[in-house]
């Protein structure tokens, strides 16, 4: 692992969203959502995220996700991704959204 300074990581804009609505992707390769976050201040911004290894539509809905709001947009299978919803692979390699213990308001920035 190589390091980085502050600065590095201070140009990183991460911040807390709520997912308001939760579809398949059906043109995606590999299974995944496409998901439009609440990122307060920022608007409502659309995600295309492979959660649906442990995910339901119904489980993610209303839940708070970390999201890197500061990546240009992607096109991934038709859909324009405008933010990376944050989470860590598990040994079998599916994802496990980060998560908070307490609310916090749509667009609170990682401090």
């Amino acid at each position: 692992m190589h390091t980085i300074d502050w600065q590095d990581f201070a140009r990183v804009e991460l911040r807390v969203g709520t997912l308001l609505s939760v579809c398949r992707h059906e043109k995606a390769v590999k299974p995944a959502y496409v998901l439009e976050v609440d990122l307060g201040e920022l608007g409502i911004k659309t995600s295309s995220a492979q959660l649906t290894d442990h995910y339901s539509a119904k489980q993610l809905l209303g839940r708070q996700v970390l999201c890197v709001c500061n990546f240009a947009p992607k096109r991934i299978a038709g859909i324009r991704s405008e933010v990376l919803v944050t989470g860590i692979y598990n040994h079998a390699g599916q994802v496990v959204l980060t998560s908070f213990d307490h609310p916090l308001p749509n667009g609170a920035r990682l401090a």
